[in-house]
């Protein structure tokens, strides 16, 4: 592979990574099971019993 050719693949890897982290995420963002039953609870009063008990 000659020179002029590993730089410029090493630059279109650079822009692609760089327009791949400004594109929109399709994924909503990560909420942890904790994080969900107190917003559950804000949301709902009632008391959520575990199975546990």
């Amino acid at each position: 592979m000659n020179r002029r050719k590993k730089i410029n693949q090493l630059l279109k890897a650079h822009a692609k990574k760089a327009s791949a982290k400004l594109a929109p995420r399709s994924k909503p963002k990560y909420i942890s099971k904790a994080d969900r039953l107190k917003l559950a609870a804000e949301t709902n009063p009632e008391p959520i019993l575990s199975p546990e008990s």
